[in-house]
């Protein structure tokens, strides 16, 4: 039985279906804060619509387990792969070499995003997310918006990449002409969800 070649299919299950779910609902839930307040915390608040221990359970089993396996397996591909994009100009070993390095920075992105809103802001003291909060976090702090900017454009590349290597992993683009064909895809996918990403952040500093 070949224990790598199923762990590696089940990574990248992980990584396009739960957390790739998981990235939609944010950027569409975030992107209400360019309706303002009353929108976006419209949008939180059907979420809290959800039973506290139905909602924890989602978070555990649909979030928290594929991600910290997406994020452990993908750490130990990580440091098997060789990347060397210099040597090798071409788009894809760049694309593959920029998968490896936005997965590092992700580990250490999504530990401080997850630790201090959901845990430490929203579990330990109890504070509901809203629009107030997230306006003063990243007005106050133009690093923390940027940052945020930077862990958001990671992982919406590291996702759409993933789109490709995905569909060449499970042979579903075979050659080289409907492998580009769906890099090209990705890669507007990937240029539309940034833009939306800057415009939502963006709206924080226009609307004080």
């Amino acid at each position: 039985m070949n224990t790598a070649f199923y762990l590696r299919r089940l990574h990248s299950l992980a990584g396009l279906i739960c957390l790739g779910a998981v990235l939609f609902e944010h950027i569409f839930t975030n992107s209400m804060a360019l309706g303002g307040a009353k929108a976006l915390d419209g949008a939180l608040a059907m979420m809290e619509l959800i039973p506290p221990p139905i909602f924890l359970a989602l978070e555990i089993g649909a979030i928290g387990v594929p991600l910290l396996f997406h994020g452990i397996y993908g750490i130990y591909i990580a440091l098997e792969a060789n990347n060397n994009p210099g040597r090798f100009g071409y788009t894809r070993n760049w694309c593959f070499a920029l998968q490896r390095w936005t997965a590092w920075f992700l580990v250490f992105f999504l530990i401080w995003h997850i630790g201090y809103l959901r845990i430490f802001e929203k579990g330990m003291n109890g504070t509901h997310i809203s629009y107030d909060l997230l306006q003063s976090l990243f007005v106050g702090s133009p690093i923390t918006a940027c940052l945020y900017v930077l862990g958001m454009f990671a992982a919406i590349f590291h996702f759409c990449n993933g789109i490709t290597t995905f569909c060449m992993t499970w042979g579903i683009t075979k050659g080289p002409r409907s492998q580009k064909v769906v890099s090209v895809l990705s890669m507007l996918l990937c240029a539309g969800l940034c833009l939306v990403t800057l415009a939502f952040m963006s709206s924080y500093f226009l609307m004080v």
